[in-house]
């Protein structure tokens, strides 16, 4: 028999903090103003509070912007740009000038939580790199000065270029000229403030120069096989998560496991140039669609599980004055006029309502539908086992959904009518979705500790079906 109910107090109290402490993922946004055609500040707070959207970033410290986001209750990242740098690192009276007139004037009427410091500095062609870890020490003397050095946090988005290998997920290294000189100390600094890794991940990118080797699905979280990492066995649903999980095993490498990550910018083009290959309107929508439902609604990657999934879409507008291909000026939800470029979910409620897929082969891993589907649906999901958990961890979520969690497991008893298939994984899937059901399928309660994820499938193990409520 696989289901063996063995309550401990120990696995009692994992399970019990565990829920307690669980958060799910959250999806942010940029707020890019390259463009002469942009809505005022004012009129772009409204829009973002009517889409549900909480936490904004910004690539300066316009005050316009500042002002307009104060008493909104809207979470700000703000920006010390690239040509900053320089003198950020030089002089210390510097941070404290570019602080009280960029920060402390604002905050905390504006809920600003942290400073980007520079911007993928590693490919800036002023060859910046030097100055950045000087800089953030700068600013967070300048930030402890006024007491708001344990409120508002430093970091600075890298883009993925940093890294010398990122494929399989497995072998993710750090460029070993930034290493020594720029990455372990930034990654240092990091720690000691409790901040976390500002990271820029573009599966477009990706796709769009090896389309011949990478699926369309697979970068689009669409239904697909899935890619085995040949280095640590996972199994990889999406190049984003693979992407990821590179930027984890480089710091992981380095020692830095303890150090968070927020996807700083992601996103996907409705339109490009003829040698853009998949930038599309279609595509845009079902990769930021199927992002926004695989970060509400799941753990963290496959090689941090418990780590929640925080991301901002690139970006809020098109925006006209980028130059560089078209597909520069096409990365935004809306148009400058706020209408819709395509229809995305942004919200647990909006992507509760849209309907969704199967997945592939069988694999029973979530994989939602694109964002621009309209048909009403129930919006209904239930809580499977991720087989790649491991038989111990899955036992002591069964342990914990059929005991303390109150889960009715009658039916997964010897001899009951959801028996056979006689397997954990089968058996844990049903625990799992008779608590996720009990309680209201309310966010965080389909996890376990990364040992489960939402499908929205009726889910099927021999003749037995699982319910959808009680």
């Amino acid at each position: 028999m696989a289901q063996k109910l063995k309550f401990s107090s120990f696995t009692l109290f994992f399970f019990v903090a565990f829920f307690v402490l669980a958060e799910s993922g959250s999806i942010s946004i940029n707020y890019g103003r390259i463009a002469n055609d942009l809505p005022p500040p004012s009129k772009v707070v409204e829009l973002l509070k009517a889409q549900g959207i909480d936490r904004v970033k910004l690539y300066d410290t316009d005050s316009t912007v500042l002002t307009a986001l104060a008493n909104s209750g809207i979470n700000v990242v703000v920006a010390l740009p690239n040509e900053l740098l320089s003198s950020a690192a030089a002089d210390q009276s510097f941070t404290d000038k570019w602080v009280q007139a960029n920060i402390s004037q604002y905050h905390p009427a504006t809920k600003i939580e942290a400073v980007a410091v520079g911007n993928e500095v590693f490919v800036d062609p002023n060859n910046t790199t030097r100055f950045l870890v000087p800089a953030m020490k700068n600013l967070q003397a300048s930030l402890k000065k006024l007491n708001l050095d344990s409120s508002i946090k430093l970091s600075s988005p890298i883009a993925l270029s940093a890294l010398q290998s990122s494929y399989p997920a497995s072998s993710g290294s750090f460029k070993s000229e930034l290493v020594e000189p720029v990455i372990r100390p930034m990654l240092d600094f990091l720690r000691q403030t409790g901040s976390y890794l500002m990271v820029n991940a573009y599966p477009f990118f990706a796709y769009a120069a090896n389309s011949d080797k990478i699926s369309l699905d697979y970068a689009l979280f669409r239904s697909n096989p899935g890619n085995v990492d040949s280095g640590n066995g996972l199994k990889y649903y999406s190049l984003f998560e693979a992407q990821l999980d590179a930027v984890f095993a480089a710091m992981s490498s380095l020692g830095y496991d303890d150090v968070n990550v927020v996807v700083t910018e992601t996103g996907w083009p409705s339109k490009g140039d003829e040698n853009e290959i998949g930038a599309s309107q279609q595509n845009a929508a079902s990769y930021n669609g199927n992002l926004v439902r695989r970060v509400l609604t799941g753990s963290g990657t496959p090689l941090r599980p418990k780590d929640p999934l925080n991301v901002y879409l690139f970006a809020l507008f098109n925006e006209n004055q980028k130059p560089g291909p078209t597909s520069e000026r096409n990365y935004g939800l809306f148009y400058p006029n706020e209408e819709k470029v395509y229809d995305v979910p942004l919200t647990l409620a909006e992507v509760n309502a849209k309907t969704s897929t199967p997945a592939a082969n069988g694999s029973k891993e979530q994989v939602p539908v694109s964002g621009d589907v309209s048909p009403a649906s129930t919006g209904q999901t239930w809580c499977v086992a991720n087989e790649n958990a491991g038989e111990e961890k899955l036992q002591a979520a069964l342990d914990y959904a059929c005991g303390e969690g109150g889960a009715d497991c009658r039916p997964i008893q010897e001899g009951s009518t959801c028996y056979n298939p006689d397997s954990l994984v089968a058996h844990a899937s049903y625990a799992f979705n008779s608590y996720y059901q009990k309680n209201a399928r309310r966010t965080g309660t389909c996890d376990f500790g990364g040992s489960a994820y939402l499908v929205t499938q009726t889910p099927k193990f021999g003749q037995c079906e699982f319910p959808t409520g009680y």
